[in-house]
């Protein structure tokens, strides 16, 4: 089989995974393997690849292939996430484009446009991920708004709410003026932003006197309902009982006394707008005051706002501070630093907004989660830094806002019958909603048609909390052979930034609804970040195209390129470089290769350096599969990657190959090349869940093999003791190859001459490695002898000195002169060393570190002189 001169990925690529697919090696059965499971975390549907993605499915599919080598019956289920928010908002403007107003169309209609768009998108990011090799089981693929997954989401909603802990109440929210929908605590961003403090007067009612508040927006005046006082403050007191004017409004509002104030912000007094902050709230509904909401869904102000009705609450503040500055209401305005909520998804600044919402109590449901990962170790999170934010939240953890005012997504399922607050029931269907609507009013007469279910779909969180279950049709059918076979699944993937969202939430749904955890391992990735260690994102401008990438370097390229610099749980700087290196490691690989298969073979004796150098690199595998399974176990996944790339490039290529290569023109013998071809093989075995295309291209080439022979579902290499000793002694045969070939170098001795080695061998180092140092320094004679040699160039590994007898072509004189030049040298820094250590100021008064320092160069100098000394008496 000829092999090809260039490795081409492209072609290898989409042939192998093409191989993969047809020969169903990614499909998973329920049989009497033990599983190995792992979910999916769904991307966006209508998503489309980045970096973040690319690093979360390259650890995966490194995890999934290594389970598949082990024997494990490996199982990776796909999917997508519908992603209400996102999803909805890309629909309504491809609607507005077409001149459709969302408002003016049946959600029946909408939910046309909806699906329309996830059919069109829906699958760009699965194909995307095929691009980069993962092996997923893709007839497992599920979508959060399949049928069995919703059911599921809403036999969930059912069973919570009859247990109690789902409500609806009237609540302060988070409000997204920008999708038009509430949000849960956990989806607002806060950032640290510079605004402005407006210091306003506000006149008292029948008095010429002004009460002065400080506040950061300036907009919300047209819903104060109160000014409040510390009851403490002195400066006040005289104000108790009296009322104040809002200014341009006009409305008269009481003057109320509470601790809450603290005297020391601003001017010791607080405007009160209890329908705009939470804190606000909880004063208006102390103290009895009016609640007056002043926006519409978008943020515009409504009829409250007066003359800026309509007007967006952005550019009434910059208005409505003119027209308070032109009337004499505001006495200052300072630079002011404050954190502002925004929204997770869509960037806008968020306005607190009371609402009727849905919320699930969160207390007791935590309980388990709690004790499952900071107790009882049952869920691990690697690396385990994260308990403590993970302990933070859920010991801290709100009701649950589940509810959105959005069409895409799991409609709500509560049914209304009449217009009281609790004139509803909740069921699974409307058929069931109108048994217990008709039971609820002892009304047999009502109808379908009487009944009109919520308008609001189910926070996207709230199918997700449920995918290792439901994706395995776990919660409709608890069961069922398939769910009782993969869960609890294994190991789980994600970023840190979703470990309250998703992670804490699947762990709390796994034990409510199983009494089990839903995996075992948690490995929190890094976040991807530019150079600068900026996030990558698209907005930003600094992140990658994904498939340009894969395009350029190859996905085994990238996939190396994303794990050279990324450690569980750290950022990842990542640099195009990396992918590049990569590459040059998949290039370095091929060559390798070729070189083995263009050697001819001969039924000729095995040289004894072939056989000393292979039973070495037999030792190092060993010792460093050892290495590779401890950082597997303890999900230290680059690590992982780092020993296999050194063990590679360093050891098989770079050494051994060398050491077992014939004399240019002469062949190998068969026995040397049959053990390096199986040593080959299990290199590619544990290179390949990092570069699956390129071993499999490898290991196809080398026989002629049929798919049951297949590298994805060939043997992990199994653990052995490693003999130490060899390895180490190995480290002292490349130390003196070095030393030859640095004499070489520095003297100019041609690597084609032949050269004469002398020993002495203080050490009383092991003599079988002889015909390796003898192959790789070009050596002709290797002898040892009892003493030093006039005439020669020597350097020393460890306390064995090495001597190359001087030929011809170095002139000795010179030589001479060079290293009485250097003795001189070392000569005096050792003087000026050992000055600074004679000084007794210096030694008591320098940090212990600075001192060790010093000595270390004094022990250095002592050594080097001495070696130059011997030297100048070789060749003297």
């Amino acid at each position: 089989m000829a092999i090809a001169a260039k490795y081409d990925p492209k072609t290898i690529e989409d042939k192998w995974y093409s191989y993969w697919m047809e020969n169903n090696y990614f499909h998973s059965e329920v049989n009497d393997k033990k599983p190995y499971t792992i979910v999916i975390p769904p991307p966006n549907v209508t998503g489309v690849l980045h970096m973040g993605h690319m690093l979360n499915n390259t650890i995966q599919d490194i995890l999934i292939r290594k389970a598949r080598l082990q024997g494990f019956n490996a199982c990776w289920v796909p999917g997508t996430d519908h992603a209400s928010i996102a999803t909805e908002a890309k629909v309504v403007a491809k609607l507005k484009s077409e001149g459709i107003d969302k408002a003016s169309i049946s959600r029946e209609e909408f939910m046309k446009h909806a699906w329309e768009w996830t059919d069109t998108y829906g699958g760009r990011i699965l194909d995307q991920l095929k691009k980069l090799g993962a092996s997923c089981d893709w007839e497992r693929t599920k979508f959060t708004l399949d049928n069995s997954l919703y059911e599921s989401v809403i036999q969930v909603f059912v069973d919570l709410y009859n247990k109690g802990l789902i409500y609806r109440g009237y609540r302060m929210v988070n409000w997204d003026p920008e999708a038009k929908t509430t949000l849960s605590d956990e989806e607002v961003i806060y950032e640290e932003r510079q605004g402005k403090l407006y210091y306003i007067t506000y006149a008292i009612e029948n008095s010429e006197e002004k009460l002065t508040i400080a506040t950061t927006r300036p907009e919300t005046i047209f819903g104060d309902t109160a000014i409040c006082i510390n009851p403490n403050d002195e400066r006040f007191q005289h104000l108790k009982g009296k009322k104040a004017i809002v200014p341009i409004v006009n409305r008269v509002i009481p003057i109320i006394e509470d601790e809450y104030v603290d005297v020391e912000f601003g001017t010791g007094c607080l405007k009160v707008t209890p329908a705009h902050d939470e804190n606000d709230k909880n004063l208006g509904d102390k103290h009895q005051l009016e609640v007056i909401d002043i926006f519409n869904d978008d943020a515009t102000l409504n009829q409250h706002g007066l003359h800026y009705q309509g007007k967006d609450r952005f550019e009434v503040r910059k208005a409505f501070t003119k027209e308070l500055e032109e009337k004499g209401f505001i006495t200052k305005i300072e630079d002011y630093t404050n954190k502002v909520g925004t929204s997770e998804r869509t960037k806008a600044v968020i306005e607190p907004k009371l609402s009727d919402q849905w919320f699930l109590k969160m207390e007791e449901l935590v309980k388990p989660a709690i004790k499952a990962v900071l107790e009882d170790d049952e869920v691990k999170l690697f690396p385990k830094k994260f308990e403590n934010t993970y302990s933070h939240w859920m010991n801290n953890i709100r009701d649950w806002n589940i509810s959105r005012q959005l069409w895409w997504g799991h409609r709500i399922p509560a049914y209304y019958y009449g217009e009281g607050k609790d004139d509803f029931v909740v069921a699974k269907n409307i058929e069931e909603a109108l048994v217990l609507a008709q039971e609820k009013t002892n009304n047999p007469d009502l109808t379908a048609n009487n009944l009109k279910q919520d308008d609001d779909a189910l926070d996207t969180w709230f199918s997700s909390w449920l995918w290792p279950m439901s994706v395995f049709d776990g919660v409709r059918n608890p069961d069922n052979k398939e769910f009782n076979y993969y869960y609890p699944t294994n190991d789980l993937v994600t970023g840190p930034d979703i470990l309250f969202f998703w992670v804490a939430r699947m762990i709390i749904a796994g034990y409510e609804f199983t009494g089990k955890k839903p995996f075992t391992n948690v490995y929190l990735t890094g976040l991807v970040r530019d150079k600068q260690g900026k996030k990558m994102s698209k907005s930003l401008g600094n992140s990658p195209d994904a498939l340009k990438l894969i395009e350029d370097y190859s996905a085994d390229g990238v996939r190396v390129g994303l794990l050279l610099s990324n450690a569980a749980g750290n950022d990842l700087l990542f640099d195009e470089s990396l992918c590049q290196q990569g590459k040059a490691f998949g290039n370095k690989i091929w060559n390798a290769f070729r070189l083995i298969k263009g050697w001819e073979v001969a039924d000729i004796p095995q040289p004894e350096s072939s056989k000393i150098a292979l039973e070495w690199y037999k030792e190092k595998f060993k010792n460093t599969l050892n290495e590779i399974n401890d950082h597997f176990e303890k999900y230290r996944i680059s690590d992982a990657l780092m020993a296999t790339y050194r063990l590679i490039w360093d050891d098989f290529c770079s050494w051994l190959l060398e050491m077992i290569k014939p004399a240019y023109g002469a062949p190998i013998d068969k026995v040397t090349l049959e053990e390096t071809i199986q040593l080959l093989e299990n290199n590619l075995k544990i290179l390949h869940p990092f570069m699956p295309f390129l071993t499999e291209e490898i290991w196809q080439n080398i026989t002629e093999r049929n798919p049951q022979e297949a590298l994805i579902i060939a043997s992990w290499p199994k653990d052995t003791k490693a003999n130490t000793q060899m390895i180490n002694d190995f480290e002292v045969v490349k130390e003196v190859i070095a030393g030859i070939r640095k004499i070489r170098k520095e003297k100019n001795i041609s690597f084609k001459n032949t050269i004469n080695l002398q020993v002495l061998n203080n050490d009383n180092f092991s003599k079988e490695y002889d015909t390796v140092i003898q192959k790789l320094g070009n050596i002709t004679t290797f002898s040892y002898t009892t003493e030093g040699i006039n005439n020669a160039l020597s350097f020393r590994v460890k306390t064995n000195e090495y001597f190359i007898p001087i030929g011809d072509n170095v002139d000795v004189a010179a030589e001479i002169e060079k290293l009485k030049e250097e003795l001189s040298y070392n000569e005096g820094f050792l003087k000026s060393v050992e000055k600074k250590l004679s000084n007794e100021r210096f030694v008591n008064n320098a940090p212990e570190k600075v001192v060790a320092i010093e000595k270390q160069k004094q022990a250095d100098a002592i050594a080097k002189i001495e070696a130059i000394k011997t030297s100048l008496a070789n060749l003297q």
